[in-house]
């Protein structure tokens, strides 16, 4: 199956991040294919799995878009790195910190 293709899914994602909701379950815990998805587009984090728990991969997001944060691991939220990244790209990102 084609959306079980490393290759394909990078090609996807690096072109429309939000490709990351058609992938396999394996690969939206893929930390490559996560990185590629939402260094395009900041929003790809919705679709992304337990990576929504990795403090590198929620910055990545949130320097794209600042309002991914609303889609990150609460206890990320609430992390003031991650929550700075969030609020030098977006001001309103504020409103989705603990």
């Amino acid at each position: 199956e084609l959306k079980n293709d490393t290759e394909v899914a990078l090609a996807a994602v690096q072109k429309f991040g939000r490709a990351l909701e058609y992938v396999s379950r394996r690969l939206k815990n893929d930390k490559q294919v996560v990185m590629a998805a939402v260094q395009q587009d900041g929003g790809a984090l919705k679709f992304a799995l337990g990576l929504k728990k990795d403090k590198e991969v929620v910055i990545a997001a949130v320097q794209k878009l600042g309002a991914a944060l609303k889609y990150a691991w609460p206890n990320l939220q609430n992390n003031v790195a991650v929550v700075l990244a969030a609020v030098q790209q977006d001001g309103r990102a504020l409103q989705h910190a603990s």
